[in-house]
C-alpha cells in the first residue's frame, strides 16, 4: 500500500514519543522510506524521561529528530500534565476500568498531528506515520481509525494540500494490532526497545503499577521475550 514495485517511498515524518508503538513505527518507516524524519514533542509531560530516551534511540539509528515544544500543562486535565492529579496504580491489568482514563491528555494526538502536518508542509513531506493502536487501550478517543481519517481530511482541507494533487496521508499501520503483535512485528524489523520507556510515573525504571507498565509487561509476556528495556537496566545494574 505504501510502496511501489518494491521501491521505497521518498520521505515521511514519524510522530515519535519513544514508546513501544512509535518505536515500532520508526523501524517500520525505515524499511519503507528513503528518508525518515522523527518528530518528538516536549509538551510538559510528567514522564519527561521519554524525551531523553527517544533522542537516544534516534541517535543510535543515525537520525536527527526535530523537537517541538508546547506546554500542555497550561490546559491540564490529565495526570500526565498536572502534578496534582495522581497517576492511578493497579495490581493487575484486569483492574483497569473502561472509560476515559485520567491519563488521557485532552486532544493530544490531534494537536500532535496538526503540528506534525504544519512541519511536514514546510519540509514538503506528505506522509505522517503514527503508532496509534486501540485494541489494548480502547478508551482513548484519539487513537481510533475514525479519528485518524477525520484528522487526515482536516489537514488536507486546512493546508496548502487543498490546492495540490498530492495530499497528506496519516499512516497508522498498527490500528488493528494488539501490543504484543506490535512488538513481534517490531522484532521482525530488528527493532531495539532498550531505550523505549512507557511508564507514566516519570522514571526510566518502570513503576510496574501504572496502566502503561502493566499493559507493556503483559505484551512482552505474550510476545514471549524479555523486555529490552528491563534487560538493559539489569545489565547496567539499575534494577
Amino acid at each position: 500500500m505504501y510502496q511501489s514495485k518494491g521501491r521505497k517511498v521518498a520521505r515521511c515524518l514519524v510522530l515519535f514519543s519513544g514508546g513501544i508503538d512509535s518505536t515500532t513505527g520508526l523501524y517500520w518507516a525505515l524499511k519503507r522510506y528513503q528518508q525518515v524524519q522523527p518528530l518528538i514533542f516536549d509538551y510538559g509531560q510528567r514522564h519527561r524521561v521519554e524525551i531523553k530516551m527517544a533522542k537516544k534511540t534516534c541517535q543510535r539509528l543515525g537520525l536527527k529528530p526535530r523537537i517541538i515544544k508546547i506546554d500542555l500543562r497550561q490546559i491540564g486535565g490529565s495526570a500526565l500534565t498536572d502534578e496534582k492529579i495522581k497517576v492511578p496504580e493497579f495490581k493487575r491489568t484486569e483492574e483497569i476500568k473502561a472509560g476515559l482514563p485520567v491519563t488521557y491528555v485532552p486532544f493530544r494526538n490531534g494537536i500532535f498531528i496538526a503540528l506534525g502536518a504544519a512541519l511536514a508542509e514546510t519540509l514538503n513531506i506528505c506522509d505522517l506515520v503514527c503508532g496509534f493502536n486501540v485494541i489494548d487501550s480502547p478508551s482513548y478517543p484519539d487513537t481510533t481509525e475514525s479519528f485518524v481519517r477525520a484528522m487526515e481530511k482536516a489537514i488536507n482541507e486546512g493546508t496548502g494540500a487543498r490546492f495540490k494533487t498530492e495530499k497528506f496521508r496519516i499512516i497508522a499501520p498498527f490500528l488493528s494490532l494488539k501490543k504484543s503483535e506490535i512488538i513481534r512485528l517490531g522484532l521482525s524489523l530488528g527493532a531495539d526497545y532498550s531505550y523505549s520507556v512507557s511508564c507514566y510515573a516519570g522514571g526510566e525504571i518502570p513503576c510496574g503499577q501504572c496502566s502503561s507498565c502493566l499493559l507493556r509487561a503483559r505484551a512482552w509476556k505474550k510476545a514471549g521475550q524479555e523486555d529490552h528495556l528491563l534487560a538493559r537496566l539489569k545489565k547496567e545494574g539499575k534494577i
